[in-house]
Parts: C-alpha cells; structure tokens; sequence
C-alpha cells in the first residue's frame, strides 16, 4: 500500500500525521502488506524538516492561500493554486500511490483536486471545531471527510453527512510513554516545583510572549517556566527558573507530564496534546481579526466542559494571565475540577481510527480482519 500525505504550513497541519502514520505501519504490518508513503507539502523549510524528520519522503509544491477577503496577492495565489495542481497531476502520476490523505491546509487543494481527477481514491480531516475553506473545497472531492466531532456534522450540507466521520483529533504525545521525571532532569526543576508551560503553537505567539515577559517575574514567583516562543520571536533570555526555546520538539510529552498548567493559543493540535495529559489550560485563542474564528470555537467547548480558562485575546493582559496562572496553582480543588472536566473530554485515540478509515477508502469496503492494537 502507498500512501500520499499532503497538508502543512503549520504544525496543526503536520504533527497529526505522524500518529497515523505509525498506526498505518501497524496495521499493515499485521497484514502482511508493504507500506510506503510519501508527502506532497508546502515549500516551508521548517515544515520538510519536520516530515524528513519522521522519515517520509517530502515534495514541495506551489500554492496559494485561499482567502475570504481582498487582498493583491489574490492573482499570485491563484498562479501559485494552478502551478500546484499540475505539479500534483505529475507527482501523483509518477508516485502512483493508493490513496491520498490530506489534513488540511490551503496546500492540500491541488493535491486533493489532482487525485480526484486522477481517480485516486482520497481523505481529508478537519481539526478544528470551525470547518476551514480548504476542508470545505475538499469535502466535495474526496471519499471520506474526517470531522473531530459530531457536532461539527451540522456545519457541511445534509447531501454530505453519509461521508462524515467523526474520529477525534490526533495526539503525537502518548502519556502512558512520558515520564515527568525526564523533564524535570532535563531542565533541572526540583520535583515538586510548580511548572508553567508555555506554548505558542509551532509559529510562537508574540502576543502570550510578551505577556510572560512582562510578568516574568510574579510567574518565576509561582514556579519554574519553561517557554515554546517561535523561531521569530525568540529571546535569548537567562533567568534562574526560566527555560526559553524557540520550538520545544524532543521531549514534549514527558513535558506536558510535568506540568502544572498549560499557557497556550488553542489549536486543535495542540489541544488535543493537552487532553491526552488531562492539564489544566489557560487559552487565549486568535481572535477574529487574526483568524475565521477556529481557535475561539476550540477553546469554548474546552471550557465548557470546565478544563481550561478562557482569555480573549483583545482583553488579555499580563496582569489578567498571572492572577488565573496563580489560582490554579495554589487552588488544588480547582485544578483537580480542570483535570476531571480534560478527562471526559479525552476521547478514544483518533490515530488508530483514522488510519482504518484510509485502509477502507482504498478497498473500498471494511477490512474485517484489520483490528486496532
């Protein structure tokens, strides 16, 4: 079986792949079936060192984003949209694969469209609680749509729903591997010591940077720091307590383990990563004027459910972010209401649902003997 991955420009977009990917391996191991796959991506560096770095085959092609607003690049990005189709017509000619995933992404159009027309059979999945413009293009085009819960159902039209599974978002991180003791080695935290995590997602968050900065202080206060910043934004700052890296790659679960509390913007990737370790969340998701809103409707139904608090971005500030930081620290019954309300959200792992959903597109029909670990 092989298999074409397509998706990218941020994390959200690559790192889910990942736990399918191993999934797929499984199972067709169990098989008895060969395994090769490849990916057809953007041309961020960043992002082929991620995939060649899980050892997948990485293709670069052109695209364009898929805007909902004027703009002037909108004639380069159709340019960039066409040069990428074709480039996909000839790369999946060539390449020949099975089936096509895609996880979304303005770069996963062309690819999705090329195998449509090509007559290979293709996925896509949708992370976030909002459906974005590129799932809903591909919606129309593949065999199965992946959604990370039911009540996103409601969001595609009724002639769709029969393709609609709902399979929750994938994890990388798995908390029965990670070992808190490992980061608390790593970054030389006493056991015990509260610690505060700090996440941007994969680009960094300049807005939460400079809160933590400004704050620094009263955070070191409460515990230990340890800082996702983004490539961009990075500070090389020295501070007894404080631990600042641009990307934080090796060792992520055993630092969600360690935890007290999670800082963060809320991706469905990166919520998904912190419901996997049951953590209590501070959100301050993009607000609508950086985004179509996804990262609001993730964090709401995070909250709803009691596991994390909600800071919107437009009324943030650092004063605000250390006063939430101090309470769930110092409150052990609110923090232990945050962890019970992670943990009925946790779901089923998606990794293993999703990676049966691409083996049954490409038959066609269930394989009754292909089961879960």
């Amino acid at each position: 079986m092989k298999v074409c991955f397509t998706g990218g420009g941020t994390g959200g977009h690559v790192f889910p792949v990942f736990a399918i990917d191993e999934q797929l391996g499984r199972l067709l191991e169990r098989q008895g079936e060969p395994y090769e796959r490849f990916w057809l991506g953007s041309r961020m560096p960043l992002e082929k060192h991620w995939v060649l770095s899980a050892s997948i085959p990485h293709i670069a092609i052109r695209s364009g984003k898929l805007r909902r607003y004027f703009s002037w690049r909108f004639i380069p990005d159709m340019m960039g949209i066409v040069v990428g189709f074709f480039q996909s017509v000839y790369f999946l000619s060539k390449e020949k694969p099975d089936v096509l995933f895609s996880k979304g992404g303005y770069v996963s159009v062309p690819p999705v469209l090329a195998a449509k027309i090509l007559g290979i059979p293709s996925l896509t999945h949708e992370s976030d609680a909002i459906v974005g413009l590129a799932t809903r293009i591909n919606a129309h085009l593949v065999e199965t749509v992946c959604i990370p819960f039911e009540e996103v159902k409601t969001q595609f039209p009724a002639k769709m729903h029969h393709k609609l599974v709902a399979t929750g978002v994938p994890s990388r991180l798995s908390a029965d591997d990670a070992d808190a003791k490992r980061a608390f080695e790593r970054y030389g935290i006493p056991i015990g010591r509260p610690l505060i995590v700090v996440l941007g997602g994969s680009q960094g968050a300049l807005q939460i940077n400079e809160m933590v900065w400004e704050q620094l202080d009263r955070l070191l206060e409460i515990g230990s720091v340890v800082h996702q910043s983004g490539e961009k934004t990075y500070r090389n700052i020295r501070r007894e307590g404080y631990h600042i890296m641009p990307f934080i790659d090796d060792g992520l679960g055993d630092l969600l383990a360690a935890a007290t509390v999670v800082i963060s913007r809320s991706g469905a990737t990166a919520l998904a990563d912190f419901l996997e370790f049951c953590l209590p969340m501070v959100l301050i998701p993009l607000g609508m004027n950086a985004s179509r809103g996804e990262q609001m409707g993730n964090a709401q139904r995070i909250v709803s459910a009691g596991a994390a608090i909600l800071i919107e971005a437009e009324k943030a500030t650092g004063e605000n972010l250390v006063s939430l930081v101090e309470n769930i620290v110092y409150d052990h019954d609110m923090r232990e209401r945050m962890v019970k309300g992670a943990k009925s959200l946790r779901p089923q792992p998606a990794a293993p649902v999703i990676a049966f959903q691409i083996v049954r597109c490409m038959t066609g029909k269930e394989k009754r003997r292909v089961t879960d670990d």
